[in-house]
């Protein structure tokens, strides 16, 4: 075994320590960093499995420019050349704005740094903006409102701290689940502890709440302006701290209205008993933390629902203090440190003003560039409604894929079809984006690249390198860098990225020369050696502050924090009876962004294959469509293919989706072609959580799967998802023509040409069901069932031989049926993804051993004895397991719907 490398989780902004120790035989043994203050050594499914991830299959190794639609590869010298020359000739002819980047917050700080030096100094432009537009620009927006400053005042220890947690908008158990997980070991240790869940679905974060407000879409504001009013109204406002320590409530109070929980449950469609509750508890109980995600931010008035949060703390004075403040759960790893450095359109470096002249000399002097840009760039979706109407003819696109990630995505496709120059650096070599791309990057991922990122709780913690670069793929630090020298700009030789945090050090430091109120800083962290930076622990800024703001002192010119009045306003596209629903959509507990990491990991597959629709059956019957089925989701932006299931935690009018299939792993299932483009008018965030939509019938011929170790020949009228398996590939199918001969277009399908092939086969023509097993040397090597149902057998077992060599006679006989002939071999659906524990596992072991809690479950069987997440699903399986035993009989299993 090679030494231990500390470094952090890619995923999500929890920022995880991650200890990555290489064996021997190449593989990387992943465990959690029990030094590291976010996680304490525990990692969720996706974290623990970071180590399935790291395979060079599918890489992008080497840069190419697309030449008669197709990619050749070249030298780095040719690929800089062309990038700085194609930029360059675009500069020049229609200035620096006809230019953009478009980045992400998977980038590392220093990466960020030099893309913002470049851009917003050198080239003279704003048009830098990141994917972190679709996730916290609504908090960022709100915090700046709200103190003057981009901060989040609180830290982790602040959720065990509490006495009360209120998770608005967040489905943390699955979404941050090392979070939550601190959350319930407190809430399990100390019973008065309350935990209130804001959402209009019932999510795994609402098990064990003692409260759940399950509202009506797009009313957060309403919820807490009412919360404000009936604060203000029952005396619970701390009058020295409001008049001490703020300004503008008066005008928040006018927004809010009088206190009425009637009209305010009327509004959000929840009983008026819930509001009350709410109300009263949040009143009576001193150290709260209201803990809000996209949700919250993912709307067209996302800005506002922040404020409304942060209202009611202000009012209270329950802010930066221990057990209490707003807290914004950042979506991804560096978004916070992409915000340090200025990554977002309308930002500078070290949290300073792009709007605000003395803060553009101080930067503009400190980097002593040629130019500063003098106005906010593009957002998001603005940029590339720019780039279709001919505004922008060059965009690089770094770490992310706007062509599934970005609302009315289709929108996004027919920019980069005729935009001028699209330049890609990815690290994986098919994606919906590169297929657009005139020159192709190779980037390092995690494990080959080094700096830092900063998590939610303000904590920098050093992203180290334990594996080699592959092929030719470089630092995107370095390729900026790279090009900006061969543009010939100065002030990019840095040696490393050590020499970049040091300049990002020294000028947060230059930002607070004089007179300023800013809290942002890295004061003791400049002037590391390389050794010291890369020795770094990890550490939170400003140093010795893991809160911020307990004093009273805010970040605007006067000291004091800003009440905001927040108008509750409905969604900006509102259903109507062509587009009857509202979608909301979201993540799945084991997969992350659009897969091109947690994709490769097989047993993050297990728990949820494929895309769904998740909508009450009323609505489906309405609809015209079947559990199980296929159906089609439209609206006036796009549409999309997926399943039908009711996961029981959706209430009427609404349907959810989640975000992660695209052309890559799916034939039509992206929902960001969906998805409204509207966007909140002051942070720029789209609103993912409410497009109006109708869903209707996918008629098909058939529903079939395969099993391949190879690729099955797939046509255009067959619907398919592609799932990884740990020695073969799952496809879901589902055809539109009818089948003539099954045997010869199964044979076909899976390229089985040879007469004498081992194929055995089985054919029901009554019922239309066929089912063909292809053999090599006894062992498997692909299966095909089809049938005109979508009720197949069990993809576990069969999926099992795969890791068999040859097959048993009794195996054998039963791979026609698709089902064991013993008991007991099926684990059925994934549950536990970290053990590999399956539904029926559970079910029996609580059958057999008569098992009625959870911790009983995890000692049988292990499952639920890692990360948590599946702790709410064995609940529900024991709850089942209680109310069929109450009867007398047996019961399916009810399980939360993904999320």
């Amino acid at each position: 075994m090679h030494t231990a490398v500390l470094t952090s989780c890619p995923y999500c902004g929890v920022g995880c320590g991650v200890k990555a120790t290489r064996a021997t035989n190449g593989s990387v043994v992943i465990e959690g960093d029990t030094s590291h203050c976010a996680n304490r050594g525990r990692l969720c499914v996706k974290g623990a499995a970071l180590g399935d991830t790291l395979s060079l299959d599918e890489r992008l190794l080497y840069p190419a420019v697309r030449e008669d639609g197709a990619l050749r590869r070249i030298d780095w010298d040719d690929a800089i050349a062309r990038v700085a020359s194609g930029f360059q000739t675009i500069i020049d002819r229609h200035g620096p704005d006809a230019v953009a980047l478009y980045v992400s917050g998977q980038l590392l700080t220093e990466d960020y740094y030099v893309a913002n030096k470049l851009m917003k100094g050198y080239i003279g432009s704003a048009n830098i903006d990141t994917n972190s537009r679709l996730c916290m620009s609504s908090s960022v927006a709100g915090h700046k409102r709200a103190f003057g400053e981009d901060i989040v005042p609180g830290c982790y220890d602040d959720l065990e701290l509490a006495d009360m947690v209120v998770l608005a908008g967040s489905n943390a158990a699955w979404c941050h689940p090392i979070l939550f997980q601190r959350i319930a070991r407190i809430k399990e240790a100390r019973p008065d502890f309350k935990l209130v869940v804001i959402d209009p679905r019932r999510t795994a974060s609402c098990e064990g709440a003692d409260l759940h407000l399950a509202i009506r879409p797009g009313t957060d504001v309403w919820l807490f302006n009412g919360l404000l009013a009936y604060l203000a109204a029952s005396d619970h406002a701390d009058a020295h701290y409001v008049a001490a320590h703020t300004s503008g409530l008066p005008a928040a109070l006018t927004a809010a209205g009088p206190s009425d929980p009637a009209a305010v449950a009327l509004a959000c469609r929840i009983d008026v008993a819930s509001v009350l509750a709410f109300y009263q508890a949040f009143a009576a109980t001193t150290r709260v933390v209201t803990a809000y995600s996209q949700g919250v931010n993912q709307s067209s008035c996302g800005t506002d629902k922040v404020n409304a949060i942060i209202n009611c703390h202000l009012l209270t004075g329950r802010i930066g203090k221990p057990g209490m403040g707003p807290f914004s759960l950042t979506g991804q790893p560096n978004a916070m440190g992409g915000r340090e450095v200025g990554g977002l359109a309308n930002m500078l470096a070290a949290h300073m003003e792009l709007d605000n002249a003395s803060h553009r000399a101080i930067v503009q002097q400190f980097w002593g560039s040629p130019a500063i840009a003098e106005r906010p760039g593009l957002k998001a979706v603005d940029l590339f409604r720019d780039i279709e109407a001919g505004k922008v003819k060059a965009v690089w696109v770094i770490a992310t894929n706007p062509l599934v990630s970005l609302p009315d995505a289709d929108q996004v496709k027919r920019a980069l079809e005729q935009c001028e120059l699209v330049v890609v650096s990815d690290i994986v070599a098919s994606t919906d984006t590169m297929a657009f791309a005139d020159i192709v990057l190779p980037a390092l991922g995690w494990g080959e690249k080094d700096g830092s990122v900063t998590n939610s709780e303000r904590t920098i913690t050093r992203q180290r390198a334990f594996l080699p670069a592959p092929g030719q793929a470089r630092a995107d630090w370095q390729v900026l860098c790279q090009v900006a020298q061969k543009m010939g700009y100065q002030g990019f030789d840095f040696a490393g990225p050590a020499a970049i945090f040091d300049e990002h050090a020294r000028l947060s430091m230059a930002a607070n020369e004089g007179a300023n109120t800013r809290r942002f800083t890295l004061a003791g962290l400049e002037g590391m050696s390389s050794a010291a930076y890369d020795a770094l622990a990890p550490v939170q800024w400003p140093l010795g502050q893991a809160r911020l703001f307990g004093d009273g002192h805010f970040a605007h010119a006067d000291g004091k924090g800003r009440f905001i009045a927040s108008v509750p306003r409905a969604p900006a596209n509102p259903v109507d009876d062509d587009y009857p629903l509202a979608l909301n959509t979201g993540r799945v507990r084991d997969q992350w962004h659009t897969m091109t990491r947690t994709g490769k990991a097989a047993r993050l597959a297990g728990h949820t294959a494929e895309s769904f629709i998740d909508m009450h059956p009323q609505d489906a019957l309405a609809c015209g469509v079947r559990e199980g089925e296929l159906a089609r989701v439209a609206s006036r932006w796009g549409a999309m293919v997926a399943r039908v299931q009711h996961g029981g935690g959706i209430a009427r009018g609404g349907i959810f989706v989640p975000i992660h299939w695209n052309g890559q792993n799916a034939s039509d299932a992206r929902v960001g072609a969906v998805c409204n483009p509207a966007v909140d008018p002051i942070s720029g965030e789209p609103e993912f959580k409410h497009t109006p939509v109708r869903v209707t019938p996918f008629g098909v011929a058939w529903h079939g799967f395969v099993l391949t170790r190879g690729e099955p020949q797939l046509d255009l009228l067959t619907h398919w998802t592609k799932i990884r398996g740990a020695s073969f590939s799952r496809f879901e199918l589902a055809g539109r023509a009818v089948i003539a001969d099954h045997a010869a277009w199964a044979r076909q399908l899976l390229g089985v040409t040879e007469v004498d092939a081992d194929w055995i086969d089985y054919h029901d023509r009554a019922r239309n069901i066929y089912r063909g097993v292809h053999l090599v040397d006894d062992r498997i090597a692909q299966c095909v069932f089809i049938s005109p149902r979508p009720d197949l057998p069990s993809r576990a077992w069969l999926a099992s031989l795969f890791d068999q060599g040859a097959l048993s006679t009794q195996d054998r006989a039963g791979l026609l049926s698709g089902q064991a002939l013993t008991a007991g071999q099926d684990a059925g659906p994934t549950v536990c993804s970290c053990f590999g524990v399956g539904r029926n596992t559970i079910a029996a072991a609580i059958a057999r051993a008569q098992l009625t809690t959870v911790a009983a479950v995890t000692a049988c069987v292990k499952a639920g004895g890692n990360c948590g997440s599946c702790v709410p699903e064995i609940r529900q399986i024991l709850q089942t397991a209680a109310a069929a035993t109450a009867a007398g009989g047996l019961a399916p299993t009810v399980l939360f719907g993904p999320v």
